[in-house]
């Protein structure tokens, strides 16, 4: 365990619940109404596989079903779901003997970023099934609720059984235990070491209540303090019990005293009163807003494609082209647009995206630009869907001459400028993520460092590709995962904003799998930015 640190790892997987009510079904009874069920299926490798069913709304054509189908969330996966309904046969064995009322298929994030889903139902052979409608809702999520601790002490007992502290004071920590179900004490979090005081001021702190005290604020907490030594040795100074309920008295400039409490001195000494005051300077309980939250909240994630059409990806009449368009295939650059853009899209209502070039001279003076949009309207680069971006992209290849250099910062910049309105809305409405597609190194390292740096004050994600096989290591380093990334001025990242991914590694692997690297810390990067700016979803729960 290292000084002052407890590392919980827990892996989380996000569960949503969908209700779902349909309208105007399908009468397949003689002497009676149709008595409807509905099935859900999810398509995994292709093959579509039931994940419920509701129960059977008896004699009725307008059903709400009371069971909820649940449903694991991964934002970063396209998640096709089928809504089928039947009419209930008693003595029917199988599903298909059922007779078909219709249904519905989507993208479980297209309900996500809806909330709400009211679409017709479908027959079989496409043709609509007479009046029938399903809607399929979100229902609200239990708040997962975190507790915010700040802690302080005073005239703590100076522990001299070190060399340390016989020439100095202690060095003090506290830990907190939760009792579990069996009797015994648990772990769930440890303060940093403050040196040499016996009044330490320990930094806040977040803990989630469910890791906290189960979720219970009158269940007993054990708060002991200890005198950290470099030997492990640490001394015993004391402990009291409490409660969050307890704790949360202390708001608003009002604290809250504890004994620190040293049983064995307690029992040694008649006139042993404590070990110091263990102060509870506040103790907040606030809700931790997930991803899921923030979308269901009415955030939209505003998708930008960035394409480097410099010289270096060769002549794209030619196969060996980055650029090449086979008539019987894709190339990587279609195949990151496709695989990225299809699960983001999902997450803009209007589903219109800017797609924008670099590094190539336009007709019809040819002069270089680094900040184009690939369907040649700077008053509306605007394509329709991912579809239409692929369009535009492979309708501007005969019109454009690949040139360079590869400069990274003006379309950083382009998206950086609209991210800043957004900021000024100070609203947690839109987030912006740019995907720049890149053949080989930066030329602008200086000014996309800066940009990068300044950005990350901004709602704003930058997700870089690179395909081919060139060297991607000046990639990695803008990928702040293993140091801040900072400018050539010095000014660190307030945040990681990019996440970098080189094609290559994902050329014999499902598609599926690119989207899933690419896309993994995204979420993260949204709740961080607006956690930072304190900002709540628009809306706290779903319609």
């Amino acid at each position: 365990m290292s000084e002052g640190k407890l590392i919980i790892c827990l892996h989380c997987v996000t569960r949503v619940e969908l209700s779902v009510t349909a309208a105007n079904l399908l009468d397949r009874d003689v002497a009676s109404k149709s008595d409807p069920f509905c099935v859900l299926f999810q398509e995994v490798d292709g093959n579509w596989v039931e994940l419920g069913r509701t129960e059977t709304a008896v004699n009725n054509l307008n059903p709400v079903f009371g069971v909820k189908f649940q449903v694991d969330y991964h934002f970063e996966e396209i998640q096709k779901l089928r809504f089928a309904m039947f009419d209930e046969d008693k003595c029917a064995t199988q599903l298909y003997e059922h007779d078909f009322l219709g249904e519905f298929i989507c993208t479980l994030g297209v309900i996500v970023s809806n909330k709400k889903l009211h679409r017709p139902l479908i027959l079989a052979n496409g043709k609509p099934a007479g009046k029938g409608s399903i809607t399929v809702r979100i229902i609200p999520l239990k708040a997962s609720l975190s507790c915010i601790l700040n802690f302080s002490s005073e005239k703590l007992t100076n522990c001299l059984c070190s060399v340390q502290d016989f020439f100095g004071k202690s060095d003090p920590y506290l830990e907190f235990h939760k009792q579990g179900e069996d009797g015994k004490w648990m772990l769930v979090h440890r303060t940093e070491v403050i040196k040499n005081t016996l009044d330490p001021a320990w930094k806040p702190f977040t803990v989630p209540l469910i890791s906290l005290c189960n979720g219970d604020v009158d269940r007993n907490i054990k708060v002991l303090c200890y005198d950290y030594d470099n030997d492990g040795g640490h001394d015993f100074i004391g402990e009291f019990q409490t409660t969050v309920a307890k704790m949360s008295e202390a708001q608003n400039s009002v604290e809250v005293e504890f004994d620190c409490i040293n049983p064995k001195k307690q029992k040694k000494k008649k006139n042993y009163k404590n070990s110091g005051i263990i102060i509870v300077k506040s103790c907040k309980i606030t809700r931790d807003y997930t991803f899921l939250d923030y979308i269901l909240g009415g955030c939209q994630l505003m998708f930008t494609v960035g394409i480097d059409f410099t010289a270096s990806n060769g002549n794209p009449r030619e196969p060996s082209s980055l650029h090449y368009i086979n008539p019987l295939g894709s190339n990587e650059y279609l195949a990151a647009i496709l695989a990225v853009g299809q699960i983001i899209q999902d997450y803009d209502t209007d589903k219109m995206f800017p797609a924008l070039g670099f590094g190539a001279q336009l007709p019809p003076d040819w002069k270089v630009s680094h900040e184009f949009a690939i369907n040649f309207n700077p008053t509306n680069p605007f394509c329709s869907g991912v579809e239409g971006i692929a369009q535009a992209y492979s309708a501007c290849l005969p019109h454009i001459r690949f040139y360079g250099p590869t400069n990274f910062a003006p379309i950083i910049n382009h998206v950086a400028r609209f991210a800043a309105q957004a900021l000024q809305q100070d609203k947690a409405a839109q987030y912006f993520t740019l995907l720049i597609i890149t053949d080989g190194v930066i030329s602008d390292m200086d000014e996309t460092r800066h940009a990068i740096v300044q950005a990350s004050k901004l709602p704003m994600s930058i997700i870089i590709i690179g395909v081919g096989n060139a060297d991607f290591a000046a990639m990695e380093f803008l990928d702040g995962d293993a140091s801040v990334l900072r400018s050539n001025t010095g000014e660190e990242a307030v945040r990681d904003i990019v996440q970098f991914v080189p094609f290559r590694d994902f050329r014999n692997a499902p598609k599926e799998t690119l989207a899933k690297s690419v896309l993994a810390e995204l979420p993260q990067q949204v709740t961080q930015y607006f956690k930072q700016r304190n900002l709540p979803p628009i809306n706290s729960a779903p319609e």
